[in-house]
């Protein structure tokens, strides 16, 4: 294998890793968002609409890291400096 495949082949690896982790991470954040919102609604009941939209957005907002994570780790295989 040359310099150049070797560099490529761990870049894209790299990026599989940060994907799955960013994954995992925005997982665990969805989860306990809506453990919470839930828990909130459960105890006030008059109060669910507005805990269900905090919780829309919040959601929203853990979803967009991985996503930003993803396009990152792909800018930096197709950019890669080490390759000649």
């Amino acid at each position: 294998m040359t310099e150049n495949a070797i560099i490529v082949s761990v870049s894209v690896i790299s990026a599989a890793i940060i994907c799955v982790g960013a994954v995992r991470g925005a997982t665990n954040g969805d989860s306990a968002v809506a453990t919470k919102a839930l828990d909130c609604m459960a105890r006030q009941p008059e109060q669910a609409g507005n805990y269900q939209v905090n919780m829309l957005i919040a959601i929203g907002l853990v979803e967009s890291i991985p996503i930003i994570a993803a396009v990152i780790a792909i800018v930096l295989v197709f950019a890669n400096p080490f390759v000649k």
